[in-house]
């Protein structure tokens, strides 16, 4: 256990790139054979603009992982944080952690971030786009993920959590990420199946239909039984999701630039 969790804390950067790279590639060819939809528009032009953002989530989240070693140093020497205090193998640890993380950074964050007025006008970059794919996936307004990536650092404080339980949990996230945006046909009986326990994806398109209530639905990203348990949870027809946002469908949702002005752009509307 200790040599498992010892390659994680130690994780290379080219790995964590590769990783994020073979699983785009692999929802991406996934997707010409079993797409749910037929974009009318240029796959690569589509995938250039979110490309772009996931370049500067990047680096916020290279930042993020040299200040996460330095606050696990101190956690270390501290003996500081909630995990000190239970009493359990490894293993149980990791598992409590892992299912923390769920609710707290992406559940409980993703909330939020379509509760709270001025979080929403960062996450609209996310919802703005009109055709979800894999690409899709990774895109975030840079703010819009440094909150997420706050809320993770603080969580891992307040536990005093191992740092290589955190970057397992990333890599477990990226994987679930790609999967549940894919442009990707599953049949309903196994999609709707895998809906009750982790995010599939017909659960995450309806999260990304334009209309409320849709749009404020379904906010888990691995686990679904926090949409289930809190009542956020909804499945539909597929057939009758429209991607995009009611409020910002007027946008120009290819243009990096744009997207990055819309949280201070006073053209673009909010949800009332």
């Amino acid at each position: 256990m200790e040599a498992f969790l010892g390659y994680f804390e130690h994780l290379p950067t080219w790995i964590k790139a590769g990783w994020i790279l073979f699983f785009l590639a692999f929802f991406w060819i996934i997707e010409g054979y079993y797409s749910f939809y037929k974009n009318p528009n240029s796959k690569w032009k589509h995938a250039k603009t979110n490309i772009q953002l996931l370049l500067l989530v990047v680096i916020i989240n290279s930042i993020f992982g040299v200040l996460l070693i330095f606050v696990d140093e101190r956690l270390s020497e501290s003996g500081f944080g909630l995990l000190n205090y239970l009493d359990a193998p490894p293993w149980i640890k990791l598992l409590t952690s892992i299912v923390v993380l769920d609710f707290t950074s992406q559940y409980f964050v993703h909330f939020l971030l379509h509760k709270v007025r001025w979080m929403w006008r960062l996450h609209i970059v996310h919802h703005s786009d009109k055709h979800v794919d894999v690409t899709t996936g990774t895109r975030h307004h840079p703010f819009d993920f440094l909150i997420r990536e706050t809320f993770a650092l603080t969580v891992v404080v307040l536990m005093g959590m191992p740092v290589s339980f955190y970057f397992l949990y990333r890599m477990i996230t990226i994987p679930f990420t790609y999967f549940n945006h894919a442009n990707i046909s599953l049949p309903l009986w196994l999609d709707k199946g895998l809906s009750y326990v982790i995010v599939s994806p017909n659960m995450h398109k309806f999260h990304h239909h334009h209309e409320l209530p849709w749009t404020d639905r379904n906010f888990g990203n691995v686990l679904s039984v926090w949409d289930h348990i809190f009542g956020t949870f909804v499945y539909g027809d597929p057939t009758k999701i429209v991607y995009g946002l009611d409020t910002s469908n007027h946008t120009d949702d290819e243009d990096v630039v744009f997207q990055l002005g819309i949280p201070f752009n006073k053209n673009v509307k909010s949800i009332d």
